[in-house]
């Protein structure tokens, strides 16, 4: 059986013509559209790179063997690939006849280095008092959401939340692809699994979610909510399970709980609209929303808190901060605040009964707001 440090770096060596952007700390996604075209994200913009892959056969050669790497099958019959590199780093991939141009591969880099939320600051993402904030709303087992679109910075913010758990308990991740980075003492890490070449041995994020609630967990963690699985976390957080933490596709607050009812449709559990509506809106205390702007940023740009539902009007929310722009500077960047509102979170007593105490610009600005 070959060791595997040397398949390890024997699936480098497939990969060799992008090998330099693999090991750059500084490109986060690598993206190849066929073998002669592949281009870098850095610092949240694209750019043309001028490596290649000697042909199309050398590429294809490349994904067979990280599909054998991980287990997975790669043909015309399965043409695409979720698959990981040895050091983490998530890779999907389309081949043709569902690619009819030629093999199409993304791959996300993750940071070795931990983001932190004192990163966050020094990056202009949010402020010190939106930070504090959500330190009080995640201390107090608030049910958050991050919510933004693609590459806008979740599953790091999310990392980030994270830190303001307590150590003194216990938390259960469940994700599809393993992302996280929990600096904890006390995590428990879970894989959705896909079917073997037969069919078989999958075992889907709803399995994890089921089995995570007989598991004593204090919070549950959800790296991407993307099915059915919506309705369990839904219920679990109407069921005593507080302070869950999830991450969901999303452009604007009131379309992250357009998503969640979506989703949680897809359950094979029966409910009327209005009463999964009514879940919904009692489930989700807080909706953390995060963009990728013009200038290729990546910020924090509402913490909106859910205050229910209404039959007549929907969804209500409360922007409690929210990110004003400002216009462009000359070098393109973009110029924005992230200031409070002047609503306080309808936990506030919860907070104050944890010690802990929001900024005083949240209360000057309700009492400028008054």
């Amino acid at each position: 059986m070959i060791p595997k440090e040397v398949f390890e770096q024997t699936i480098l060596k497939f990969f060799d013509p992008i090998r330099p952007y693999l090991d750059d700390p500084s490109v986060s996604e690598v993206m190849i559209n066929g073998p002669k075209e592949i281009y870098i994200e850095q610092k949240g913009r694209l750019h043309k790179t001028p490596a290649e892959f000697p042909s199309q056969e050398a590429l294809m050669s490349a994904l067979r063997n990280l599909a054998q790497f991980v287990g997975r099958r790669l043909s015309e019959e399965h043409p695409i690939l979720e698959a990981r590199f040895p050091d983490g780093s998530r890779v999907e991939a389309v081949i043709p006849p569902a690619s009819p141009d030629g093999p199409s591969v993304s791959i996300r880099r993750f940071s070795k280095d931990t983001l932190t939320i004192q990163k966050l600051l020094s990056f202009g993402s949010m402020t010190q008092d939106a930070a504090s904030v959500l330190e009080a709303l995640v201390a107090c087992k608030q049910n958050v959401i991050v919510a933004g679109g693609t590459g806008s910075g979740k599953t790091s913010l999310l990392n980030c939340l994270s830190s303001f758990i307590p150590d003194d308990q216990r938390i259960v991740v469940i994700e599809d692809a393993r992302e996280l980075q929990l600096q904890l003492p006390h995590v428990v890490q879970m894989e959705a699994q896909p079917p073997d070449p037969r069919g078989k041995g999958q075992v889907t994020i709803r399995d994890l979610f089921k089995a995570t609630l007989r598991m004593r967990p204090d919070r549950i963690v959800v790296g991407e909510i993307r099915g059915g699985e919506a309705l369990e976390l839904i219920q679990a957080m109407t069921s005593g399970h507080g302070g869950c933490l999830s991450t969901v596709h999303a452009t604007y607050p009131i379309d992250t709980l357009n998503r969640l009812e979506t989703m949680a449709m897809m359950s094979d559990v029966e409910i009327p609209l209005e009463a999964m509506r009514a879940q919904i809106a009692s489930a989700i205390d807080m909706i953390v929303q995060t963009s990728r702007l013009l200038d290729g940023s990546r910020c924090v740009t509402h913490i909106t808190e859910v205050l229910g539902y209404d039959l007549t009007d929907g969804y209500q929310l409360g922007d409690v901060f929210i990110r004003r722009y400002l216009g462009r500077d000359e070098s393109g960047a973009v110029l924005s605040e992230f200031v409070p509102t002047g609503r306080l979170p309808g936990c506030l007593e919860m907070i104050r009964a944890l010690g802990l105490e929001l900024p005083a610009s949240v209360y000057q600005a309700a009492q400028a707001q008054a």
